[in-house]
C-alpha cells in the first residue's frame, strides 16, 4: 500500500510506465500469495503462485531502484521498501521449499 500511495504523486510523464509498472508488480505479490493459499492443498500450484509472487517483488525492487535513480522517490525511502522486498522474498523462498509446513 506504501508503494501505491507513493506512485500517486509520480511525474506526469511517468503516469502509464513506472507507476503503473510499479503499482502492478507490488499488488500482484499479494495476489499470487493469496491465489497460492487458497491451492495450498495442491502443493505443485502452491509452489507455482509463491514463485510467481518472488518474481513480482523482484520486479517490484527493480522499479524501486529505477524510481530512486530517476529521483522519483528519496534515495531513503526506496532503500528501506528495498529491504523489505529482500525480506518479503527470503520469506517467500523459505514457505516454497518447505511448503507442507
Amino acid at each position: 500500500m506504501e508503494i501505491f500511495e507513493l506512485s500517486k504523486v509520480c511525474h506526469k510523464e511517468e503516469a502509464y510506465s513506472l507507476t503503473d509498472q510499479i503499482q502492478r508488480s507490488s499488488r500482484s505479490v499479494c495476489s499470487n500469495i493469496g491465489e497460492g493459499w487458497r491451492k495450498r492443498r495442491y502443493e505443485g500450484a502452491f509452489v507455482s503462485k509463491l514463485n510467481d509472487a518472488e518474481g513480482e517483488a523482484a520486479e517490484t525492487q527493480t522499479w524501486l531502484e529505477f524510481s530512486v535513480r530517476c529521483k522519483y522517490l528519496e534515495r531513503t525511502i526506496g532503500l528501506r521498501l528495498f529491504k523489505v522486498y529482500d525480506e518479503i522474498i527470503g520469506m517467500l523462498l523459505t514457505m516454497g521449499n518447505n511448503p507442507g509446513t
